[in-house]
């Protein structure tokens, strides 16, 4: 930990938001802190997909490549825990860590991202990220051709749509309602492009360790499968947005920000998944960049303005 508590900019979180404003505000020159609790939502991938020139790249390896660039240009990544946020009337904003050690920041960045809600199913937690994934988009060509479940659950519109994306890696796609009930047309839709339907409710997962043979149902049968999707129920970790007072959207119930990630209260900003669940590596990182330059233009005015007052 460094010996300085203030700072231009705090940034709570060191994923791909995270780092993308920790290196932007760096390089222009910020006193720029980031604090990180060390459990990014993808930690159980092996790979990270879609990031141009990153394309196959583990996860922590490159949140450690992130943090070094960061740490090059003067930065700094501290590991710990966050127990409260407060807005003092002088503007400055407090960040209290769990050991009690208080740190002051002009602007504040709030990137810690969401939590999956994985349906509690046996086999599935021990499975998530290598055999049972949520994205398409990130998996899906990973298993292109095999035999595929999806599983439905409480994120129905999701459960849905993953059924009708993954037909586009492979001829053998089930949906197995999971206690979804299906609109007639809904069904209709689905079947035609070729999604076999099993109205059933999953009681398990099977297979040895490591491997995965098929889907259990309660009443008996079993579906085979080479891999499963879910679509957790996304829950954003934005208690600390929350107990500053940040207004949230009626229409997502996700905290409320503008094209660049300011939130309604002054010097907060927030990006990445904490804010846009679809959000992703690539997308979370270019919010992070397009908050930090949003931050050093609000820093500059706030000096602009204290230097033509004196």
């Amino acid at each position: 930990m460094t010996n300085n508590s203030h700072h231009d900019v705090i940034v709570l979180g060191a994923g791909a938001a995270g780092l993308s404003a920790g290196l932007v505000l760096a390089r222009a020159q910020a006193d720029v802190m980031l604090i990180d609790s060390g459990s990014p939502r993808n930690a159980a991938a092996a790979h990270m997909q879609g990031f141009v020139s990153r394309d196959g790249m583990p996860p922590a390896e490159f949140l450690s490549m992130g943090r070094q660039e960061i740490c090059g240009y003067g930065g700094t990544v501290v590991s710990a825990s966050v127990a409260a946020v407060t807005r003092r009337d002088d503007d400055w904003i407090t960040v209290t860590l769990t050991d009690e050690r208080a740190l002051e920041a002009r602007a504040l960045l709030v990137a810690t991202g969401l939590t999956d809600e994985i349906p509690d199913l046996p086999g599935v937690r021990e499975r998530w990220g290598s055999l049972v994934h949520h994205c398409p988009y990130c998996h899906g060509y990973e298993v292109r051709n095999q035999e595929i479940v999806v599983i439905g659950g409480p994120a129905r519109a999701m459960s849905l749509k993953q059924a009708g994306l993954l037909r586009r890696y492979s001829d053998r796609v089930t949906l197995v309602t999971n206690g979804i009930e299906m609109t007639d047309d809904e069904t209709r839709r689905l079947e035609k492009f070729r999604v076999r339907i099993v109205d059933g409710t999953v009681s398990r997962l099977i297979g040895d360790t490591g491997t995965l043979d098929g889907i259990a149902l309660t009443d008996g049968r079993t579906v085979g499968c080479d891999a499963a999707f879910i679509a957790p129920r996304p829950r954003p970790n934005d208690g600390l947005l929350r107990s500053l007072g940040c207004a949230i959207d009626p229409q997502t119930a996700f905290v409320a920000v503008d094209a660049a990630g300011q939130t309604s209260v002054p010097g907060v900003w927030a990006a990445g998944n904490v804010v846009t669940p679809s959000a992703q590596v690539i997308s979370a990182a270019g919010a992070g960049s397009s908050a930090a330059i949003a931050i050093n233009g609000w820093l500059l005015d706030q000096d602009l303005n204290r230097a033509s007052a004196r």
